[in-house]
Formats: structure tokens, C-alpha cells, sequence
């Protein structure tokens, strides 16, 4: 007897929103089928399922040990959130190449379905950052006698939903800063900086409006901007790696000497981020708005105000806990469709995105209210390539700095 082959062998989600893209939350059940198709009959010892979760950390630093030595240190830190195992076809143990208690699979296509259910406990967000990811997945292996196993895996993506109708994440945010500029022995009036935002949570493709005043009593000219700021922190043996990221920014228009300007609910738009991540304890991902004063030759006045991005957007309509799974599904969806075995660097997403498949993911207009805060907003991010990081020292050496401030009042008022 001539024994078949393995045409294909793949793993498939029964996704629960209308993009198809898996995605789920702490407490859901994941279902899906492992999908074998084969050119003639074979004979199976196992086959058998694993889903894991972990949020993982890495980077290494070099160390000089003296004038002629080096050495490389090794930063690494994990979490696990999930580890299932199951057993679809045969038993646990394969080892041996006997013929008894073999299955045979005939020739066709075969689908044979799992489910899990995930913890109910928080689950740390699906992510890929620089230093580190948190990442989920299902693995299947297929056994055979005299070959070796053949495996196959494919992530799916988590959700820890953040709602921002909450009263910490709709209170205001504000702060006043001023700055008095000192050149030689000549001082010049103060630049002061004044800032307020509405609430603290807001979601993707929300507007941030901003209320400001920057009053210019210095010599000099200056000009007014305010930016988002994405900050990942990655945490292994007790260090710190930080990496920040422009997230959007806008500009005002220049001050010069005397001159106030006033911002009344300037707008600033929020692009496809990912959500904040505050309750993994190896990585975290932050946000926030920097209202500040550009100064020539001199330091920045700024105010950091700090935000949270949520998932579930302000006054929803209808059932939160169902609409938010279907709508929410494309925010982390950088992620590749299919994970390696070991992490590598994301490939642009020309490269792992079919024109079919960009067809196929574009989102209707007659999506909801609460679908349309987030949704297509999430959708644009999948094809973006990634960010342009830039590294932050979490520990810079503080060098003390003095300016000689005076009383005076601004001219102008």
C-alpha cells in the first residue's frame, strides 16, 4: 500500500466578529478546528493542540569589564497567561512506531474542532513592541509512525477592554507652568503655559480637544505645539527600558515678544494606537498629551497631561460586553497572521497583506456608533508600517540647572 501525503495543515478560528479576525477577552471561549487535507490514506498516532499566552522581554546591553574586555548582558523576563492542552486524535503517549491504536485518515479534506476557554482573570493586550510582546496562540502537531511531527500554529489576538465611562477617566486634565529665560546677567520677562483637556480616556479616531493660554513676555519668539507620546516600558531583573514614540502632533502659531495666544478646544486627533497596557508587570504602554512652548536656544516649557487609551468609547450604544469584541478586533491586528517559532523582527505589511485581503477587511460606512469611533480608525492602522521608535534612558542623570526669576507682571496684561 502506497501511504498518502499531507497536502496542508492548518489551524482556523470560529472568529466572533464580522471582520474575521480572531479576537477575544478574559473568560471568552476559543473555538476553532484543525483543518488537515490529504492525497491518499495515512495513519495517525496523535494529534494534539496547545494554546499559550506569554508576555516576554528582551534586549541586551555591552559592558566594559576594563580597557581591553567586553561582555554582553542578557535582559529577559516572562509571564505566562495561558497554557492549555488537548488531544484530538489518539493518546498522550506516541513514542514507540507500533501499528496498534493508530487512526486512519483518508484521502480529503478533514476538519477536527477544539475549544478553551481563556482565564478569567486580566489578561495582558496582544502586542509587538521593540523590547518585547505579548503574544497568544494555538499549536497543533500531527504524529506519525516513522516521520517526524508536523506542526502548525496561528495566533489570535487579546483584548483587555478598558472602559472609559468610568469617573477617573472622565475627569479633566490640566496644569500651569511658566519660565522666566535668563541670558548673562540680563533677564527677560516670563513665558507662561497653561493647558486643560476635557476627560483622561478617550479611544482611537476620537479628536482631543485642547484648551490652552501661552502668554510671551519674553524677548524672544517662540512657538506653541502640543504632541501625543507613546511610552512602552519594558521591565527584566530589575531594569528599565523605555521607548518612546510620536503618536500625532499639531502647531500653533508663533508668539512673539508681548503676544498671547489662546487655544479654545483645539483639536488634535488620535490615530489607530494600540490600548494602554497597565496591568501586565513586565511591560506597560502609556499615553500622554504634551502641551508645550517651543523656545529657541532654550528649554522647553511643557505640560504632560496624562491620557488612557480605552476600547470601549464614551456613551456607547447597545451591549457593550458583545458589540465591543466585533469592533475591537482590529486593533492590535499588526500582529502577523501566523507566528514563528522564534520572534523576528515585523515585516512591512505590503509584504504579508494580499490585495484580496485588504478587500476583504475594508469597513463599511453603515457601521454603528459604536463601531465607528474605533473600528475603521483600527482598520487603516493594519496596513501601516511600524513606527520609528526612539530609545529613552528611564534613569537620565539630572544636572542641576538655576534661573534667576523676577516678580515682574508681562506688559501686555
Amino acid at each position: 500500500m502506497v501511504l498518502g501525503k499531507v497536502k496542508s495543515f492548518t489551524v482556523s478560528y470560529d472568529c466572533l466578529n464580522d471582520s474575521n479576525v480572531p479576537v477575544f477577552a478574559s473568560g471568552d471561549s476559543v473555538s476553532g478546528r484543525v483543518i488537515i487535507e490529504v492525497t491518499g490514506e495515512i495513519r495517525v498516532k496523535s494529534l494534539k493542540i496547545q494554546a499559550k499566552g506569554f508576555a516576554k522581554v528582551r534586549w541586551t546591553e555591552s559592558r566594559n569589564a576594563g580597557s581591553n574586555t567586553a561582555y554582553t548582558q542578557n535582559y529577559t523576563e516572562e509571564v505566562e497567561y495561558l497554557n492549555h492542552r488537548d488531544i484530538l486524535i489518539g493518546h498522550e503517549r506516541d513514542e514507540d512506531n507500533s501499528e496498534e491504536g493508530l487512526t486512519t485518515i483518508h484521502s480529503g479534506r478533514h476538519e477536527y474542532a477544539f475549544s478553551l476557554e481563556l482565564p478569567q482573570t486580566p489578561l495582558a493586550t496582544s502586542l509587538e513592541g521593540k523590547h518585547g510582546s505579548v503574544r497568544y496562540w494555538v499549536k497543533a502537531e500531527l504524529h506519525r509512525p516513522w516521520f517526524l511531527p508536523m506542526k502548525t500554529k496561528k495566533e489570535f489576538t487579546v483584548f483587555e477592554h478598558i472602559d472609559i465611562n468610568t469617573p477617573l477617566l472622565l475627569s479633566p486634565q490640566a496644569g500651569t507652568k511658566d519660565k522666566t529665560l535668563c541670558c548673562w546677567f540680563c533677564t527677560s520677562g516670563p513665558i507662561s503655559l497653561s493647558a486643560k483637556i476635557e476627560r483622561k480616556g478617550y479611544t482611537p479616531g476620537e479628536s482631543i480637544q485642547i484648551f490652552a493660554e501661552i502668554e510671551n513676555c519674553s524677548s524672544r519668539m517662540v512657538v506653541p505645539k502640543a504632541a501625543i507620546y507613546q511610552t512602552q516600558t519594558f521591565k527584566a531583573k530589575g531594569k528599565l527600558k523605555e521607548v518612546k514614540q510620536l503618536v500625532a502632533n499639531l502647531r500653533g502659531e508663533s508668539l512673539s515678544s508681548g503676544k498671547t495666544e489662546t487655544w479654545s478646544g483645539k483639536m488634535l486627533k488620535i490615530p489607530p494606537v494600540s490600548p494602554s497596557i497597565l496591568n501586565c508587570s513586565i511591560i506597560r504602554v502609556e499615553y500622554s498629551l504634551m502641551v508645550y512652548v517651543d523656545i529657541p536656544g532654550a528649554m522647553n516649557l511643557s505640560l504632560n497631561l496624562p491620557l488612557i487609551i480605552g476600547t470601549i468609547p464614551l456613551h456607547p450604544v447597545g451591549s457593550r460586553t458583545s458589540s465591543v469584541s466585533s469592533q475591537c478586533s482590529m486593533t492590535m491586528s499588526w500582529l502577523g497572521m501566523t507566528l514563528p517559532e522564534r520572534p523576528e523582527a515585523p515585516p512591512s505589511y505590503a509584504e504579508i497583506m494580499t490585495e484580496e485581503q485588504r478587500r476583504s477587511l475594508e469597513v463599511t460606512s453603515a457601521r454603528d456608533q459604536l463601531e465607528g469611533s474605533l473600528f475603521a480608525y483600527i482598520q487603516e492602522f493594519r496596513f501601516q508600517p511600524p513606527p520609528l521608535y526612539s530609545e529613552v534612558d528611564p534613569n537620565p542623570d539630572q544636572a542641576s540647572r538655576t534661573e534667576e526669576r523676577r516678580s515682574d507682571t508681562c506688559p501686555s496684561r
